[in-house]
């Protein structure tokens, strides 16, 4: 019996502790976090304003004000049970960071107090010296500060014997440059709150004072068990199988997705919910996903910044969590081939001060010309700056999930579903028409009520589709962080605004607004008609009508991130004082040099398995064949053993293969072993083309081997855990 058999035979639930009489979720949401109804309970009326003060309108507060907004929060924190702060940053790994400082500060021999200032509120230096920059810093010089960002509440995460108060902040170089996440998402919410402010004054808007992109994050998936994870040094080293036959029953039944949810899963669900809500994180929605153990969660709608954060800190508390149930929460875009990957979709809107959200048509679209002029900038955004968007989701594990049948391809297109398209043809073509102001869809079931129909049915397989009152950015991916879509796309928009904001002045000079307004919604949408696409994003006929449209298709991503060094980009972004052209040169390279260490680390595991794993489990089986066949034409010698010619041919032709898949995995090996120290001797840029072309193609060539060998070898011999184990758990 071999180690994957036995793991199989251990595994069960885990046994939990029953919760008769659960509390309301209103009763404890955002219970851990130092939220505005905290804070007004713990600091005076007069420093409460002036903290909302400096939230809506950027105007700061005094040091006095910050060391009482410092005192409160640590007072609240203690009450907690905390005995600890730290400053939670987002570095360019995309992950999170932190370093904890205790509170107490020594006031004589022997004596402590609980202390904490504004000034260790606001600013920390937490080295951070070997974090990514890209060249911004050398890794000598470990200037590397935090600052407060007092937009995302301060946050209690719980461990079994303790509990450490989390501050949101930003993370700067000594000279001001981002080497965050956070900051760039920051500066482009105020970019766009700035050009949206402007062109809604057109439309009569004066008394609206702020603006700002709301997001929801819908997050994609998968678990699979501790004791198989643990048996896959593929999974353990890249969060990806590297090899792995297909199983025989994958999602071709379609028996998954939104099926009923097994108990250990949803068990899991609950707790991830619960301590989600603990944190103000407001989960609305789960459910089982396409592929055999994939799952969602799905928040509801907040500001960017806060969604971002909450983002994080749900990956966390899904891969924390699940290994308290004996799984692992695999956050991978790809983690097994053959089936659906996991996406991030990020579903964007813009909302006003007033509660407003701009992207609601209302009962009729065609009327409602502040509506279509938002509407048609963000066509022009996206026509203009698809390389940004694909640069913005460009990743090594992105890359083996874009393209492939459950995402969308590396071509950027807009989906608006059919009455908005007829709308644009119309105001394009300057025809009039009516549509109906209901619009109302009927089931034709007695016992299900009528509902207005919204104004476009959902494309699952647009990269960024118009789903109702909202944006769907559908090409990030699971494990990423958001922030830099988000930033991205804030930024593309706002230069849109301002465009079209500038064309209608000129058009309405001396002239009706109205017909001003239609005029330039007419003409963005003649320029922008290349990126619309109302059809199937995954067929083959789009690749080609896409070329025939001009529209990029950049599968590779050093190809995709090379939009981050071309001078109107730098332009677009310095202009708008989201990255300075330093910050995004900075994030090419960084995120080149990612890619190849990414890609590095699954050759040298996958060259590992092959040598250690693979090969000994098909010399075993390959001695086996050689053995039977040797011992039967003996046999047929000796004893006179009337063998069918068939019989004796086929065991020979199934030893030749054998034997021949495991020299191709070892051929295909050592040339992979040669192209990597090949690759050693070239730039980043070289290395990233060299690992796409040539790597990759190599990578998949040994697998192949290796998943046929899988399908023969004895099940007994084989210790890597097979999809149709780790795809169907109990």
């Amino acid at each position: 019996m071999s180690m994957r058999q036995k793991v199989l035979l251990k595994i069960k639930s885990v046994e939990l502790d029953k919760v008769d009489a659960p509390q309301k979720v209103s009763s404890y949401f955002g219970e851990n976090t130092f939220n505005m109804k905290a804070m007004q309970k713990h600091i005076s009326k007069n420093t409460f304003a002036a903290f909302k003060t400096w939230i809506s309108e950027g105007r700061t507060i005094t040091l006095e004000q910050a060391n009482e907004i410092a005192n409160a929060m640590k007072d609240w924190a203690i009450s907690k049970g905390a005995s600890y702060y730290t400053h939670w940053f987002q570095p360019m790994t995309g992950l999170t960071a932190e370093k904890h400082d205790s509170f107490i500060s020594i006031t004589g021999p022997g004596k402590v107090i609980e202390k904490f200032s504004g000034n260790k509120l606001i600013q920390g230096e937490p080295d951070a010296s070997s974090f990514p920059s890209g060249g911004i810093r050398a890794t000598f010089e470990a200037r590397g500060y935090t600052a407060w960002d007092p937009s995302s509440p301060a946050f209690i995460i719980e461990s079994k014997l303790g509990k450490t108060l989390c501050i949101p902040t930003i993370f700067i170089s000594y000279h001001g440059e981002a080497l965050d996440k956070k900051l760039p998402l920051l500066r482009s919410d105020e970019a766009l709150n700035k050009a949206a402010l402007s062109l809604l004054k057109l439309f009569g808007h004066k008394d609206i004072k702020k603006v700002f992109s709301t997001c929801g994050p819908e997050q994609e998936y998968f678990l699979i068990d501790k004791n198989y994870y643990n048996l896959r040094q593929d999974m353990v080293m890249t969060g990806r199988t590297l090899v792995g036959a297909p199983s025989p029953k994958g999602q071709q039944l379609e028996d998954q997705y939104f099926g009923t949810i097994k108990e250990r899963v949803v068990n899991f669900m609950f707790e991830v919910a619960e301590e989600a809500y603990k944190l103000g994180i407001p989960l609305m929605t789960r459910h089982n996903e396409v592929a055999p153990h994939q799952y969602e969660f799905a928040p509801i709608f907040e500001e960017s910044n806060l969604a971002a954060d909450h983002n994080q800190l749900l990956m966390e508390l899904m891969k924390k969590i699940a290994l308290r149930h004996d799984m692992v929460c695999l956050l991978h875009e790809k983690p097994f081939a053959g089936i659906n990957g996991s996406g991030k979709h990020l579903n964007w809107s813009l909302s006003d001060d007033k509660g407003n959200n701009l992207l609601n048509p209302g009962q009729t679209p065609e009327d409602n010309l502040q509506f279509l002029a938002l509407l048609a900038a963000v066509l022009r955004a996206v026509y203009l700056h698809a390389d940004l968007l694909r640069a913005s989701v460009a990743m090594a594990g992105n890359e083996h999930r874009l393209g492939a049948n459950e995402a969308p391809p590396a071509i950027i297109s807009v989906f608006l579903g059919q009455q908005l398209t007829e709308i644009l043809n119309m105001i394009e073509k300057g025809v009039k028409s009516k549509v109906s102001k209901n619009d109302i869809m009927d089931l034709g079931i007695g016992r299900l009520p009528k509902f207005n129909k919204d104004t476009t049915d959902r494309n699952r397989t647009s990269p960024f589709a118009f789903t109702g009152a909202k944006f769907e950015f559908r090409a990030v991916g699971s494990s990423q962080n958001i922030s830099t879509p988000i930033a991205v796309v804030n930024t593309i928009i706002a230069e849109s605004l301002d465009y079209v904001a500038e064309k209608i002045k000129k058009a309405s000079s001396g002239k009706d607004f109205n017909t001003a307004v239609l005029k330039v919604i007419s003409e963005i949408a003649k320029e922008t008609k290349d990126i619309r696409f109302e059809g199937n994003n995954y067929a083959e006929a789009w690749i080609k009508e896409a070329k025939k449209r001009s529209l990029p298709n950049m599968a590779a991503t050093y190809e995709a991130l090379e939009a981050l060094t071309k001078e109107k980009n730098i332009a677009l972004f310095e202009k708008y004082k989201v990255f300075s052209k330093e910050e995004l040169i900075a994030r090419y390279h960084i995120w080149i040099h990612m890619y190849n260490l990414t890609l590095e680390i699954e050759a040298n595991t996958l060259k590992e398995m092959v040598n250690a794993s693979v090969v000994p489990a098909g010399y075993r089986y390959e001695k086996l064949l050689a053995r039977t066949l040797q011992e039967l034409v003996a046999l047929k010698k000796t004893a006179g053993l009337a063998l069918d010619a068939g019989a004796l041919k086929d065991k020979k032709e199934h030893l030749i293969e054998v034997v021949s898949k495991i020299y191709y995995v070892r051929r295909n090996a050592l040339e992979m072993d040669k192209l990597l120290a090949k690759a050693q001797k070239t730039n980043d840029e070289k290395r990233a083309e060299l690992y796409f072309k040539e790597l990759k193609p190599l990578m998949e060539h040994i697998r192949k081997h290796v998943d046929q060998l899988e399908c023969v070898v004895p099940d007994d011999a084989w210790e890597l855990p097979k999809y149709r184990e780790m795809l169907f758990i109990k």
